[in-house]
């Protein structure tokens, strides 16, 4: 407690000090400063308009060590994004929950150089399988996504591109050794070949080796391994061939989420976990530790064909390959009217293309593009009985859920322009999955069971998704810009409802119910979203403020069957049809102000409004959700923190403010407020006789210990049936890197 007492009167100090230092020189209104920028406004080649955000190197580095392996915690320094883990490093793969401007995230985009990455079974972006040092930006588009980023299965939680930092010309190696508390250690090494003569070949290769304890319960997180390579090869002047390809592999035991009633004791139950050891009683050993675990396996590779025909006529083509292997096991009370353990396998591939012509006249711009791609989808889950020993006796299969080949088609247009200090684009993608036909089985043992009540039929999905924006420069310090966007999400959740009809399989075969009925109504979400914003820079201060409006429609959402009763409650069965609907609005504040070239402050509140339209039927009731937040969002978010210098050294406090929300549709589970504070301690010195870039850093997170409900883990956006996790305690890092 000393030494934490010591960090809060650290933190203080580092808000009021940086106002007297250097007090001879505060006349800011002499000032004109140039400080390192954190987040810079984005837009994707061949626009004229900027509707996205651009975080940068020193934006990264912001999320200190929690960053390195995790996406989301990277761009969680933004307005309208709310990031939480389970983990104090963020090492927890699926132990999260990331939304958007309210959407969840997994209904996002996220592409490397605009190729998409996302799997099923949650369907949705992986930002665990990267480390952030091999990239050198990020780009977040929150309303309006530009139609040449791969969307993948869809971008209505927003889209997300990682900008690869590419094998450099000059030859290097870098090298960082982290340590930390609960065992935490990480060691990454990245080695640059620069050009190699005659051919000028340049490529780079990295490796990151990172693993800890749980901070609470029996088991570790960990090992993960991360390998990464790029190269870049000319073939003339007009030709570029650029290889990226990236290997993740980790396992890591679970942490155990609470019911509703025991965050109501966080005192008593925060450090609730799962059991160390077998009891010989299977009503309590399905919470053993080992039987609740991940195990995850990516590998992704691209290639980027850049071929310049003439100074306007550019044409890229983009083929790549992905494939996932994970095992996610599951204890439960009930598998088949017994304790047992639940064993869910992912074996995913997809393959594809994007290509791309462009055309770039100065006032006048074109890009038209095709994006293509296959994939296999084989999940499926087995279940297992609890004996008294802890041994586990096979039952067969759960769910199959192994589909055929799916179909991805994506032709894109974008026109875009200027007129003085006038800028405007446009642009129309359509958007074509073809979902394969299936054969149903059900759970034999050992062998699977022909049910043809389980087949589904191929369907073919497809929408139109056009964007707009103007920008107006009233001068070099203030624009004004409007943007429209129609984002989207392919069906998805295909698990729940196949699990619910193979546990209910006789149910609904004797009410005459096929599953390719309850797939009928399946259909695209649809969100419009409109922003209306400033852009405001004058010497020390920059300013962006964002009015949004969203409309949703064919949202995912639990509906009643009184057709069919569950055994297992004696109520009607529940499933999710796409009929739910929401609209919101908001306004966000991004402000970066540079006192100085030795003081950054960043500060950037958002408000959302985000309800639901309609009331739900659920259990054969009518819940009162008309009007209402939607579940998981908080109406005020704040992110805040400065950067103060004082000659080699760096402190930077930072702060996340999360409002009250809610867990179910009714709001009668209250989530309160909390707010968590960081503090960094950089020493960074640019060059010491050979070494380059030399940096240590002390990272102190939650300083003040707070215990708090960070991720809220809820069967969707409308019901009840939501557990929670907690966010960590007071944590400690330690890092050491530089660069030869």
């Amino acid at each position: 407690m000393i030494f934490q007492t010591l960090l809060c009167i650290m933190f203080v100090l580092s808000l009021i000090l940086p106002v007297f230092a250097e007090e001879k020189d505060a006349n800011l209104e002499e000032i004109v400063v140039t400080g390192e920028k954190i987040v810079v406004p984005t837009k994707q080649t061949g626009e004229t308009v900027y509707t996205g955000t651009e975080i940068t190197p020193k934006g990264i580095e912001l999320s200190g060590q929690k960053g390195k392996t995790n996406v989301y915690e990277a761009i969680s320094i933004l307005p309208g994004v709310v990031f939480e883990s389970s983990d104090a490093n963020n090492l927890a793969t699926e132990q999260t929950n990331i939304r958007i401007r309210g959407v969840r995230g997994y209904l996002g985009a996220m592409t490397v150089e605009g190729i998409p990455n996302y799997g099923g079974n949650p369907m949705g972006p992986r930002a665990y399988i990267y480390d952030l040092e091999n990239f050198q930006s990020i780009a977040v588009y929150k309303g309006a996504v530009p139609a040449d980023l791969g969307s993948g299965v869809g971008n209505r939680g927003g889209a997300i591109e990682l900008r690869p930092l590419w094998a450099q010309k000059e030859i290097g190696l870098k090298l960082s050794q982290s340590i930390g508390s609960f065992e935490y250690k990480r060691t990454y090494l990245r080695f640059d070949s620069g050009e190699i003569k005659p051919t000028y070949t340049r490529f780079s290769l990295s490796y990151s080796f990172t693993g800890q304890d749980k901070w609470k319960g029996p088991g570790e997180i960990g090992p993960r391994n991360n390998l990464n390579l790029t190269l870049v090869q000319p073939i003339d002047k007009n030709i570029e061939i650029k290889i990226w390809g990236n290997f993740n592999e980790i396992e890591h035991d679970k942490y155990r989420y609470l019911s509703y009633e025991q965050t109501k004791d966080l005192g008593k139950y925060y450090r609730l976990d799962f059991n160390s050891s077998i009891t010989g009683v299977p009503a309590q050993d399905y919470l053993y530790y080992k039987f609740n675990r991940e195990y995850h396996k990516n590998r992704d590779l691209f290639a980027s064909i850049t071929t310049q025909i003439t100074d306007n006529v550019k044409i890229v083509l983009k083929p790549y390959i992905s494939k996932e292997n994970a095992k996610i096991w599951d204890g439960s009370s009930n598998i088949l009217g017994k304790p047992g353990v639940q064993e869910r396998t992912r074996d995913i591939e997809r393959k594809g293309i994007i290509a791309e012509l462009a055309l770039d006249f100065n006032t006048i711009k074109a890009t038209a593009g095709y994006h293509y791609e296959t994939s296999d989808m084989n999940i499926y889950s087995e279940n297992y009985w609890i004996n008294n020993d802890g041994s586990l006796t096979y039952k067969g299969y759960g769910v199959f859920a192994t589909t055929g080949t799916t179909y991805l088609y994506s032709p894109y247009f974008k026109l875009a322009g200027t007129i003085d200090k006038f800028n405007w684009q446009a642009g129309i993608k359509y958007f074509k999955f073809k979902d394969s036909a299936t054969e149903g089985y059900i759970g034999g043992v050992p062998t699977l069971v022909r049910a043809p009540y389980l087949d589904r039929e191929a369907k073919t999905y497809d929408i139109w998704l056009p964007t707009a924006g103007v920008s107006y420069a009233f001068n070099d310090n203030l624009e004004a810009y409007i943007s429209y966007g129609r984002n989207f999400i392919r069906p998805y959740a295909y698990m729940p409802i196949l699990s619910l009809y193979s546990r209910l399989y006789n149910q609904f075969k004797n009410a005459g119910i096929p599953l390719s009925e309850l797939f009928k109504n399946r259909d695209i979400e649809q969100s419009d979203n409109i922003d209306i914003g400033l852009r405001f820079r004058k010497d020390f201060i920059e300013v962006n403020p964002t009015f949004f409006l969203s409309k949703h429609k064919n949202l995912l959402t639990v509906v009643t069957d009184p057709r069919v009763i569950d055994t297992s409650t004696n109520k009607p069965v529940n499933y999710q049809q796409n009929i739910g609907k929401a609209k919101g609005y908001g306004f966000e504040i991004g402000t970066s102000v540079y006192v100085s070239d030795w003081l950054t402050f960043y500060l950037n509140p958002t408000y959302n409004h985000l309800t639901y339209d309609g009331n739900i039927t659920y259990s054969g009731a009518t819940l009162s959700t008309d009007g209402k937040q939607v579940v998981d969002v908080p109406k005020w978010t704040v992110v805040s923190g400065l950067i103060a210098k004082y000659k080699d050294f760096e402190i930077v406090p930072q702060m996340r403010f999360i409002g009250k929300r809610f867990g179910d549709a009714e709001h009668k589970e209250e989530i309160p407020s909390y707010a968590v504070f960081d503090l960094k301690l950089n020493y960074i010195k640019e060059k010491i006789g050979m070494l380059k870039g030399l940096k240590i850093s002390l990272e102190f997170d939650n300083i003040f210990n707070k215990k708090y409900v960070s991720v809220i883990n809820a069967m969707d956006d409308t019901v009840s049936g939501t557990t929670y996790g907690v966010g960590a305690p007071f944590t400690m890092r330690g890092s050491l890197s530089f660069a030869f």
